[in-house]
């Protein structure tokens, strides 16, 4: 008895083990037949790519509208900008663009789009667009080496990059009484070195703030 539960035992594991051998064959690569290696290379840039009627992010962007959105507010933001419309707008497109490169991390279209992202991010000078430039360039260099793109940011990082933003405006100094000099102030400190492997960082001080001064409240002509 003990010996035929045993021998049946065995049968059914067998079974089971063939059943599932032919119910998932081996995943075979589509790209393998392909007569040449650009054809291959091609095949396989299809395969992991997103379909161009794919939409990302709340705005719903094709991956061309996400391009088209990087481009068209690099040349709004002219040779730098600070404007709250553009960066609202670009807050979009960079969802957009993080959401599609979740989902499809092998695209090779993306490296096209942080390159885009990039020129608009260093025209920002705010420090977290600023920080976000230097974040995608590290992004692209390492993930997206071998091409155009990527070879062209190498070659800008090896060149150095300078993150640009600008400090809290203070407010202007109070003018002092006729005949009061004012007390000596000390040296500017100059801007350490950056550590290897980190950009330089130009803080520009804007211009001091006037003081609103309030209306002085005349006494009442009126009885």
């Amino acid at each position: 008895m003990k010996r035929t539960l045993v021998l049946s035992c065995a049968l059914l594991a067998l079974g089971a083990a063939a059943t599932a051998a032919h119910a998932a064959p081996a995943k075979k690569d589509a790209c393998a037949s392909k007569p040449s290696k650009w054809a291959r290379e091609q095949c396989e840039d299809f395969t992991h790519s997103a379909p161009g009627d794919q939409y990302f992010g709340r705005l719903k962007l094709s991956y061309l509208g996400i391009n088209n959105t990087f481009h068209d507010e690099t040349i709004r933001a002219g040779a730098y900008t600070t404007d709250p419309s553009i960066i609202h707008d670009v807050s979009f497109a960079d969802e957009a663009l993080n959401q599609w490169s979740h989902l499809y991390p092998n695209d090779p279209q993306l490296a096209r789009t942080y390159f885009l992202a990039i020129q608009l991010y260093k025209k920002i000078y705010t420090q977290s667009a600023q920080q976000k430039a230097w974040s995608y360039m590290q992004l692209l260099v390492h993930r997206f080496p071998t091409t155009y793109f990527g070879k062209i940011m190498k070659a800008d990082l090896a060149r150095g990059f300078t993150e640009h933003w600008f400090a809290n405006p203070q407010m202007c100094p109070t003018p002092l009484p006729a005949g009061v000099k004012p007390e000596a102030t000390p040296d500017a400190t100059p801007t350490p070195a950056p550590q290897p492997g980190r950009p330089n960082v130009d803080i520009i001080t804007p211009p001091c703030v006037q003081p609103s001064i309030a209306p002085s409240s005349a006494p009442s002509t009126k009885p």
